[in-house]
């Protein structure tokens, strides 16, 4: 193979990298040829995610970033920008969830479910996006059918993900001019860490919601959309429908 013949594997980027639908999505990307560039906050998981794929041939860079902390979020990114990847995919995946009232809510976990759900997602698309209008690349925001619909003590975070779907449409339009494609993945349940954090608390039957490998194969599908066409929105919802 000539030099003048040889064409760079494409890049993506993935926030929440170390494990559920980030760590899926990394290793399926990862053997569908893609280098990667993957966030997380947990450094010993990504690191270790980071080694696995590295081993499959993969060029892959990390940045241990806490995306709910606004002030190191630009920073980290930067840095990792600067390592010689530039991606064409990115997928904003990272979030969080909080069950309670809306009455009692305090403010610091409300600021701290939006950072996390939206600010960040914001934070992300301004540092990437100079790059992907050179290339004409494409964002893919991870959003929940939370985002259409109103559960009770799920309030903040329905909030969150309908925020994060108006903010991916308004991004769509400015970005359009530039080349930029913009898509969302709305997801229903699927069975992932999420469930087992301290400020989630849910009866929902885990076996019957869907699997992070199954939002990671629709990941990929949008990602490899031809540049001539946009799929705006996917929703992958479980069989059994809204646990």
């Amino acid at each position: 193979m000539t030099s003048a013949s040889f064409s760079p594997a494409p890049v993506a980027l993935i926030t929440g990298a170390s494990r559920g639908i980030g760590a899926a999505t990394a290793r399926l990307f990862a053997a569908a040829g893609y280098d990667l560039l993957l966030v997380a906050r947990s450094s010993p998981e990504l690191h270790a995610l980071a080694d696995e794929l590295r081993a499959a041939g993969r060029r892959v860079e990390v940045a241990a970033i806490d995306l709910a902390e606004p002030a190191v979020v630009s920073p980290g990114l930067q840095e990792l920008l600067g390592r010689g990847l530039s991606p064409k995919v990115v997928i904003n995946n990272a979030g969080a969830a909080y069950t309670g009232a809306l009455a009692t809510m305090p403010l610091e976990q409300w600021q701290w479910l939006f950072q996390l759900n939206l600010t960040s997602v914001f934070q992300v698309c301004q540092a990437v996006l100079p790059a992907l209008r050179q290339s004409g690349g494409h964002i893919i925001n991870v959003s929940s059918h939370a985002a259409r619909n109103a559960f009770p003590d799920w309030g903040a975070y329905c909030a969150s993900k309908a925020a994060l779907a108006s903010f991916s449409r308004c991004l769509a339009e400015e970005e359009r001019q530039h080349g930029v494609r913009i898509s969302t993945l709305t997801l229903g349940a699927v069975n992932t860490p999420l469930w087992d954090s301290a400020t989630v608390h849910s009866s929902f039957d885990r076996h019957a919601m869907l699997s992070p490998e199954r939002a990671a194969e629709a990941l990929l599908s949008l990602a490899q959309q031809p540049a001539s066409q946009i799929v705006e929105d996917i929703t992958l919802m479980p069989a059994a429908g809204r646990l």
